[in-house]
């Protein structure tokens, strides 16, 4: 756990400033060590979707190893294993999909928490040094770990208030994209009405002093979010950005075309 990375995350929050980063889904550590080099304030890991495996994502959190970059990993679901797991590898915090209740954010925050305060086991692995670390860690895992919910349903939205009173949380991510299908809007990234929603839970959010974060869909979409208050600033993910230039040099050469589903 990087410590100062993490609280140097936090007070640009604090202080109304964006922290920008990429969602990494790929397997080659190399993305993470260019968003490092690049001095992105944030990476997720995602092992929500796609393929990457542990050893992928202990990779990655290596390449991102004694930098200001602070490391997420996106877990698959509510599970106090993969937070656990998560954190274990050396993580900086967990980013957990699909969080509706206050009791489900709880448990969440409870699972990233040594006790007395959580459930989280103490082991002699990769956060506490193999087991040399270990006081340390102990001491300052508590309070420094980000556990950061998605909020990304209908009845997430409605409950965001009440999640506001659910300590050791101070940051919450966004998914239009399910939040519409769940709105019946599948396939959509902001169908219609959604995006006034999400404005009004972004408002709602920092009205209780709270930090909200989205991935931008363009350069120009980047710069909207933050004129509309979101501070967590994601410029994409490894493959978005890869495709966007990839179309761009095709636009130039006249042969772009629109990929097909395998």
């Amino acid at each position: 756990m990087k410590i100062d990375a993490i609280k140097k995350l936090r007070a640009a929050l604090a202080a109304d400033q964006p922290v920008h980063g990429m969602f990494v889904t790929l397997e080659s550590p190399s993305i993470s060590e260019m968003a490092v080099g690049l001095g992105l304030d944030w990476i997720v890991i995602d092992a929500e979707h796609g393929h990457l495996d542990w050893a992928d994502i202990v990779g990655h959190l290596r390449a991102a190893a004694r930098s200001n970059t602070v490391a997420l990993v996106r877990i698959a679901t509510l599970d106090i294993g993969l937070i656990k797991r998560a954190l274990d590898c050396g993580a900086d915090g967990v980013m957990v999909p699909w969080i509706e209740t206050p009791a489900q954010l709880r448990q969440a925050v409870a699972a990233a928490q040594y006790p007395p305060e959580g459930v989280r086991g103490i082991g002699a692995e990769r956060a506490t040094g193999w087991g040399e670390c270990l006081l340390q860690h102990a001491q300052e895992a508590n309070e420094n770990v980000l556990v950061v919910p998605i909020i990304e349903t209908v009845t997430a939205g409605r409950n965001v208030a009440a999640m506001c009173e659910v300590p050791g949380v101070d940051l919450f991510f966004f998914g239009p994209a399910d939040y519409s299908s769940t709105a019946g809007h599948r396939g959509q990234w902001e169908g219609p009405g959604v995006a006034q929603e999400l404005l009004s839970i972004k408002d709602t959010l920092r009205a209780r002093g709270k930090h909200c974060g989205v991935i931008a869909t363009s350069p120009e979409n980047l710069i909207e979010r933050q004129q509309q208050g979101f501070r967590m600033l994601g410029v994409g993910s490894d493959c978005s950005l890869l495709l966007r230039s990839m179309h761009s040099a095709l636009v130039t050469a006249g042969k772009d075309r629109r990929m097909q589903s395998p």
